[in-house]
């Protein structure tokens, strides 16, 4: 009796934390896509994400950026209250918190104009800025740290007996890894990539952000209840 008037009040916040970090994702992508159709000088194709954070109506994309952050760090929380053990006490609460810290330092430190946006920049900056620095900083946990964490889970369902999601894992973390590493040859104006560059990594953070989503749902199925 005393064990179900604790678990039921914390399930609706556990689950509302894991909703909030399936979300993140989804909402993040549909204000960029929209914001980028917005602006007649923006090319998605070219232009990086993050380019979005400047001009005239920076604010959107910031707003973005930290709210999502906001959105996977209550992921993280509901991780934590999960009680899937294939994603792990720390595992996953690390990953999303992780990409909601580099997140929110995307919101705070902007990237320097690349490739021509906004217009009248050089498509190479002459000198890199401290906010480009910390800036790229903040991707790591992004960029680098959700292909490892893909890695490390395609491990763990793979000794689990969990083919599917084994596979699912390794399959987010290789495309996510080579289309990163080619749109920043892009991004540093590789003749056959700069048009390309934008493109290339709008599909790393769709793969990536995609399976973020997939561990929210998985763990919100697990929920105990």
């Amino acid at each position: 009796m005393t064990s179900a008037v604790i678990v039921e009040p914390l399930k609706p916040l556990s689950d509302g934390l894991l909703c909030a970090g399936a979300a993140a994702g989804p909402l993040f992508v549909t204000v960029f896509v929209l914001e980028g159709a917005r602006r007649p000088d923006y090319k998605p194709l070219r232009h990086p994400v993050s380019s979005l954070a400047l001009g005239p109506r920076a604010w959107v994309q910031r707003t973005n950026f930290a709210a999502a952050g906001a959105l996977y760090l209550a992921g993280a929380a509901g991780l934590r209250r999960a009680r899937d053990p294939l994603l792990g006490a720390r595992l996953g609460p690390a990953l999303f918190a992780g990409v909601g810290l580099g997140l929110l330092g995307s919101a705070a430190f902007c990237t320097d104009p690349v490739s021509g946006y906004p217009p009248g920049t050089p498509d190479i900056p002459t000198e890199q800025t401290t906010n480009m620095t910390v800036h790229g900083i903040a991707a790591l946990p992004i960029f680098l740290g959700i292909p490892a964490a893909t890695f490390a889970y395609a491990r763990r369902f793979h000794r689990s007996g969990n083919p599917a999601w084994a596979l699912y894992s390794a399959a987010t973390g290789v495309p996510m890894l080579a289309t990163m590493g080619l749109a920043g040859a892009g991004f540093n104006q590789a003749p056959r990539l700069v048009n390309l560059a934008g493109l290339l990594q709008r599909a790393a953070i769709v793969t990536g952000f995609g399976w973020l989503t997939a561990l929210s749902a998985r763990a919100l199925r697990r929920s105990p209840g």
